[in-house]
């Protein structure tokens, strides 16, 4: 209204007509970015089975849409020449954490150690699925996990330790 002239501001009419125009506006403008966020597959929500389908990935609605996600997003970068950063990024997408990938040429592997996440990262079998899709058939791969050692854990208190039951000690960040 303020860019209007006086006497618009001033009649009713012209005041209900701004109000319907300016909700519908807001609204128009909501859709117009949950549409664009539909564009990436980092904020994608009701598009996501459109990606899948693109991309040759079984379609499974049960699956939360984090999950779905990094599946998509393995198999976008999964495409290309294979390089040690290809495999990389690959297993930092399911893992959610850095990841090492060390070439063992003589022996015909590789290693992935997972140095961003504490214990065994979840969606393993999807990442096994996803490095045979992309890996040489020649080469075979190991897989090494960090977990949190006596010497780490020495830092904290029995009492504090007491919190966490033993698995959590080993495979989980401890506070």
């Amino acid at each position: 209204m303020a860019y209007l002239p006086n006497y618009y501001r001033i009649s009713k009419v012209m005041q209900n007509i701004t109000s319907a125009e300016s909700a519908e506006i807001e609204l128009f403008k909501t859709k117009l970015v949950q549409l664009l966020d539909q564009f990436f597959v980092d904020t994608a929500t009701y598009t996501l089975e459109d990606w899948e389908r693109e991309l040759g990935i079984p379609v499974d609605n049960s699956k939360s849409d984090a999950y779905r996600r990094s599946v998509i997003k393995s198999k976008l970068r999964g495409s290309g020449t294979i390089t040690v950063n290809l495999i990389k990024n690959v297993a930092e997408s399911y893992s959610n954490g850095e990841v090492e990938v060390i070439e063992d040429n003589p022996n015909y592997h590789f290693v992935i150690k997972f140095v961003g996440t504490i214990g065994i990262p979840p969606n393993m079998d999807d990442l096994e699925k996803a490095i045979e899709d992309i890996k040489p058939a020649h080469l075979g791969y190991i897989f090494e996990y960090t977990y949190n050692t006596y010497n780490y854990l020495s830092q904290f208190t029995h009492d504090h330790l007491a919190l966490y039951t033993y698995s959590a000690l080993r495979e989980e960040e401890v506070i």
